[in-house]
């Protein structure tokens, strides 16, 4: 099977740069397994608004080839943005098993541009199925200078989780600890 080249996660791709959005209404879409993808076809073909974030994911095939994919950071999710009709038109896709709507959408929302500009930043991520207790902090220098999330330890590193909250699921990046300050 071949691997298909990088797809667009947002439609439109400004999606996010709009304080307006906040004002829209959010779903949450749980898709069948593996359908993200095809979702996004069938939503960018409807142009409904919608994001599903992809980061590359590089390994090595069994010929020894470095291959690179594109994998969604939400297994079996894609954040659908506009009214009931455009829920409606995205269920009727056949890819999606449940539509949930996002209560707290300004929170939401800005987490999802700092996933977003994590991601365009092109810094290696990791994924993080469950967020962990920890301190909020702030990064205070570096690339990520401004950035808040969660801390997590784990083998000896300390990671910054940029998380949504709403999901409980987020992407974690490797700083020192000199580079963090605690927010009260």
């Amino acid at each position: 099977m071949p691997i298909l080249p990088s797809e667009p996660d947002c439609h439109p791709s400004d999606l996010l740069d709009h304080d307006e959005r906040i004002e829209d209404a959010w779903w949450l879409l749980y898709t069948r397994s593996r359908q993200e993808k095809q979702l996004m076809r069938h939503l960018r073909e409807l142009d409904i608004a919608h994001y599903a974030p992809q980061i590359p994911n590089r390994r090595r095939s069994p010929a020894g080839r470095i291959r690179t994919t594109y994998a969604p950071i939400f297994n079996n999710y894609v954040f659908l943005c506009g009214d009931d009709e455009a829920r409606y038109k995205a269920v009727c896709t056949g890819c999606v098993l449940k539509a949930t709507e996002i209560t707290d959408v300004p929170r939401f929302v800005d987490d999802l541009r700092q996933i977003q500009n994590l991601i365009n930043l092109g810094v290696p991520l990791t994924l993080e199925g469950r967020m962990q207790p920890g301190q909020n902090v702030r990064v205070k220098s570096g690339a990520f200078s401004g950035y808040e999330g969660t801390i997590i330890r784990r083998e000896q590193e300390t990671r910054l989780l940029v998380a949504v909250k709403f999901m409980e699921q987020g992407v974690s990046v490797k700083l020192e600890d000199c580079q963090l300050e605690v927010i009260a």
